[in-house]
């Protein structure tokens, strides 16, 4: 008998397990058990060939259309050609050298058909793809596996297709056993929910549709709970951790700086803000999330809760992700303060205090006098990179700590802020984004935060017009956008020109796509091109900081037309004259991302442009997710469409932890119920018994869907 945490090589043996753990990160019973199918077919149903990507590996459920074999003309050989197609769209597969295979692919069979997706003069294609034909005359294991009532396709890899896992899957559920289930029975009572060994085994062999449905609902709310669990015994840990209060200052900076505002604050803006003045004033550590569209004016939001710690005579820290933003940051609020953030300086008002940056790249000189304002405490406001929080960084008395674009951060960067308050106290927490997040997302990503949503746009923002621009396509509108671009300059205005990469460093795709392209690339064509005779910078984070900020000067005082830049622009920047976004190799950049960058244009009274140029085809999950950019402009709806085309991806970010995917049955959109529940289970649990220990089982649930590093991740996110 095995046990989850067995490893697989006694079970399966060693070439089998070498390939899985190789091909898929699999190495126990536990991790092959919950390396779930993709999606599930009946006999005879035919998997839906629309939306195919380039580049993945994929399997799709189809019948066999049309074989026909030819002879290689550049060299000696054939190529067996074959259309299969899923009753709406075909696909056409390629064997090289295997004329062999036209006595098994007969037209009319229906099978299984794996491979990697390539494309051939601007068609779709699998090349050499792995197969399973359904045929009555198959083994009996085969019949089995593929001829069942309801077929599970796993997410596969080259060496190990969908059917091999099927197979391994087979062998280890047969001598499976589940010593014990770490849900309490009677919490599996109150919720309805199966067994763990009864759901194992329904979610990967499923009596009927009813059992598959059941199996789900149990496993995802493993994985619900393990996550609502750790956020628990945060927050519990949170209350129990004191901060310094910081109640409204009558006569204060604050009270100077909202007379002076030659604008109205939106009722948004009010609301969040007396929410963030209570939070402050309280004698336990704020960890709010402020998130709101891009330019819906969360940055005055955070300089007057900047003022409201300042008035109480300690410190406030803006934390950017990028040099070029932590300057922009610190200028844009110094000129919002005007004499009121000049302390020593000439004409400063009486009360004023000061605001210091400080990034990695500052000259000794600089440098060593930006950190004897912030250790003397003169310094009531600093603005930083990641440089803020190195251990030689002393704040003179660390109140608050806003982290602007909060994702951009590392786990251990955001971590080590929390350390630095006064004594024995942790400074309040403000984190930012411009990317809006569903609720559900909230309470699973950010189950410690209590979260405010800016969703009105200040007065005076302008509308944007998106079009994607297919020049595989349609290559002549190429040209019309470099003739838009002109028409812009031509009335006045400027554009930016976005490419993913710098152009003086390898390219990371190592797929057979082309490289993405590259500022240092484009720019000069453009120069010597199409864009003839416009005044042209570029900036990109590898610049030496005097240069960017040079570069971001000329292009604010409408010294450059064109400024042909990376994804450094992507938040912060504020140039309303600039009215036109080009992003080459749209399809290179996430929704949110592409959602962010073109906020940068439409922040004064002309309308924006924004044109996404890809190379992508039609019917492609890229060119969807482009056309769910280009249809509306309300970043919250953008949240859910971008959730509702991601195929999987861990809640949690395993890009951003570093760390293995390990939560995925799991629906932010379609699971609210369940997310919710487990939250308020969870805390009813951790406030009885903080440490779990009546609950044993949870405690290593926890463990086993969520590993020691991500448990880790967590905790510190």
């Amino acid at each position: 008998m095995a046990g989850l945490r067995d490893k697989l090589p006694l079970l399966l043996g060693a070439k089998t397990a070498k390939a899985l753990a190789t091909s898929l990160d699999i190495e126990t019973v536990s991790d092959l058990l919950r390396h779930y199918p993709r999606r599930y077919a009946e006999r005879g149903e035919l998997t839906d060939i629309h939306g195919l990507e380039l580049g993945e590996h994929a399997t799709v459920l189809a019948r066999i259309e049309k074989v026909s074999k030819r002879r290689m003309k550049a060299r000696n050989g054939t190529i067996l050609d074959m259309v299969i197609t899923d009753g709406k769209r075909r696909l056409t597969c390629a064997f090289f050298n295997q004329a062999w295979r036209e006595k098994d692919l007969v037209p009319g069979k229906t099978g299984l058909f794996a491979g990697k997706v390539s494309a051939f003069r601007d068609t779709l294609q699998l090349t050499n793809p792995e197969y399973e034909l359904f045929d009555a005359e198959n083994e009996a294991e085969a019949m089995d596996n593929f001829l069942a009532a309801i077929i599970p396709v796993y997410p596969a890899a080259q060496g190990m297709p969908t059917w091999s896992i099927a197979k391994c899957v087979r062998q280890v559920l047969d001598v499976l056993e589940v010593d014990e289930d770490p849900m309490p029975a009677e919490l599996r009572r109150l919720h309805k929910l199966a067994d763990l060994d009864n759901a194992l085994r329904g979610i990967h062999r499923p009596e009927n549709w009813a059992h598959l449905e059941a199996s789900k609902k149990r496993l995802k709310w493993d994985e619900a709970m393990a996550v609502q669990l750790i956020f628990a015994q945060r927050r519990h840990s949170a209350i129990s951790r004191p901060a310094q209060a910081n109640p409204h200052v009558s006569g204060g900076l604050l009270e100077a700086f909202d007379k002076r505002l030659p604008f109205d604050l939106t009722a948004g803006q009010r609301g969040i803000g007396d929410e963030i003045a209570a939070d402050l004033a309280s004698e336990h550590p704020m960890n709010r999330l402020l998130q709101g569209e891009v330019g819906s004016g969360k940055t005055v939001v955070a300089l007057r809760a900047m003022l409201q710690v300042v008035d109480n005579r300690r410190q406030a820290a803006m934390l950017a992700p990028t040099e070029v933003l932590a300057a922009q940051h610190a200028r844009s609020l110094r000129e919002m303060l005007g004499d009121l953030g000049q302390a020593g300086e000439l004409g400063a008002a009486e009360n004023a205090t000061k605001v210091t940056l400080l990034t990695g790249s500052m000259g000794a000189k600089e440098r060593k006098k930006s950190l004897l304002e912030i250790v003397s405490g003169e310094a009531g406001i600093v603005v930083g990179t990641h440089a803020l929080i190195q251990d030689h960084v002393e704040f003179a008395d660390l109140g608050l700590a806003v982290v602007d674009e909060q994702h951009r951060f590392g786990v251990e960067q955001r971590d080590a802020l929390r350390t630095r308050g006064s004594g024995d106290t942790s400074p309040h927490v403000l984190v930012m984004t411009a990317t809006p997040i569903p609720r559900t997302v909230a309470m699973t990503v950010y189950g410690d935060l209590e979260v405010s949503a800016l969703r009105e746009m200040p007065v005076g923002r302008s509308p944007i017009a998106t079009t994607v621009v297919p020049v595989a396509e349609k290559p002549a509108w190429f040209e019309r956008i470099w003739q838009r671009v002109r028409e812009e300059v031509g009335k006045g205005h400027q554009a930016y020109v976005v490419c993913p990469r710098i152009g003086d460093e390898p390219p990371s795709d190592k797929s057979d796509k082309r490289p993405p392209l590259a500022v240092l690339e484009v720019a000069p064509e453009l120069e010597h091109g199409p864009l003839q005779g416009l005044k042209i910078g570029v900036l990109h984070g590898r610049m030496p900081p005097d240069d960017k900020d040079a570069v971001m000067r000329a292009f604010s005082a409408a010294q450059l037309d064109v400024l042909v830049a990376t994804t450094v622009i992507e938040v912060g920047v504020n140039v309303p004259n600039a009215t036109a976004m080009v992003i080459m190799d749209a399809d290179r950049f996430g929704v949110s991302q592409l959602h962010q960058l073109r906020g940068r244009v439409g922040r004064g009274s002309v309308p924006g442009l924004c044109l996404l140029v890809t190379e992508t085809l039609d019917g492609t999950a890229t060119r969807e997710r482009l056309a769910a950019v280009e249809s509306t402009t309300d970043g919250f709806e953008l949240s859910r469409l971008d959730l509702e085309l991601r195929r999987e991806g861990d809640i949690l970010g395993a890009a951003q932890s570093g760390k293995r995917s390990t939560l995925k049955l799991l629906s932010l959109l379609r699971d609210e119920d369940v997310i919710a529940a487990s939250r308020a289970l969870a805390q009813e649990l951790v406030t009885q018994d903080p440490e779990l220990k009546k609950y044993r089982g949870l405690a290593q649930m926890v463990a086993d869907v969520v590993d020691v590093d991500r448990a880790e991740y967590l905790e510190k996110s």
